[in-house]
């Protein structure tokens, strides 16, 4: 039986805590493909980067985990200088990681209806409702964040059992209401979706990967919505400015 790919990302993750040079064998470093654009590539290897960030006492807590075919996508929080919250998603090749997407945001909140960034549900269910709810979320990224339909909330999330961990929202929906009945989101401080990259799927779990604006910058929003019955019935995300390309350490794109 082949390695299991939700406990190699784990082991690579909690790498950072370690220093274990084990942990990131899973990584195919001569064909690696970085997307975090302020990562140079190839500058320093994985084991010795993660000796270094280990003597600095730094905590690693993989909140969730999931598996879509060649994708694992983990949600994090990390404690170095500061304490973060990220969206990792690693692509599998041969059996070993060969590209990297992330998307940090400082840790805020709790939010006004007291949830963290990070709690909530992790258990998956559901797994042959997998492609259905890609496709619920799919529909709700177009039709609610880019075309900004609000009146097509009710058809998408079940607002009598909604949990919401924006540090900037509420279960209540009244935030997300008032952005999407304003003309423009760019000045807002959760900002104008414009374009979705990617869905990935486990169950009752479906990240979208998505650009668009926030605060006059380009910005990188990655949201997880847990679903039930067909539904969003739970949301996390982070939102990330992205650098202007003469700022890139890579050439990659962070798409």
């Amino acid at each position: 039986m082949p390695p299991d790919k939700k406990q190699q990302i784990c082991k690579l993750l909690k790498g950072i805590e370690t220093g274990d040079p084990e942990s990131v064998a899973v990584v195919n470093e001569d064909v690696y493909v970085q997307h975090n654009p302020q990562t140079h590539e190839g500058s320093e290897g994985l084991a010795a980067l993660f000796k270094r960030l280990s003597e600095t006492s730094p905590r690693v807590n993989i909140a969730r985990v999931f598996e879509d075919d060649d994708f694992v996508f983990a949600h994090t929080e990390y404690d170095f200088s500061a304490r973060n919250i990220g969206f990792e998603i690693f692509r599998f090749e041969n059996g070993r990681a060969v590209e990297h997407w992330d998307n940090i945001q400082k840790r805020k909140g709790p939010n006004r209806s007291g949830h963290s960034m990070v709690d909530g549900e992790s258990a998956v269910t559901g797994l042959n409702a997998t492609e259905r709810n890609r496709e619920v979320v799919r529909s709700f990224v177009e039709n609610v964040l880019i075309q900004r339909e609000a009146d097509k909330l009710a058809a998408y999330i079940n607002q009598e059992d909604y949990t919401e961990h924006n540090p900037d929202m509420g279960d209540d929906l009244s935030d997300l209401k008032q952005m999407l009945s304003k003309s423009t989101g760019k000045d807002s401080t959760l900002g104008e979706y414009t374009k979705c990259h990617r869905l990935l799927a486990e169950g009752n779990f479906v990240l979208s990967v998505c650009e668009g604006y926030r605060q006059q910058s380009q910005t990188s929003f990655f949201d997880l919505y847990r679903l039930k019955d067909g539904v969003i019935v739970e949301h996390w995300d982070t939102k990330e400015a992205i650098p202007p390309r003469s700022q890139w350490k890579n050439n990659n794109g962070k798409f």
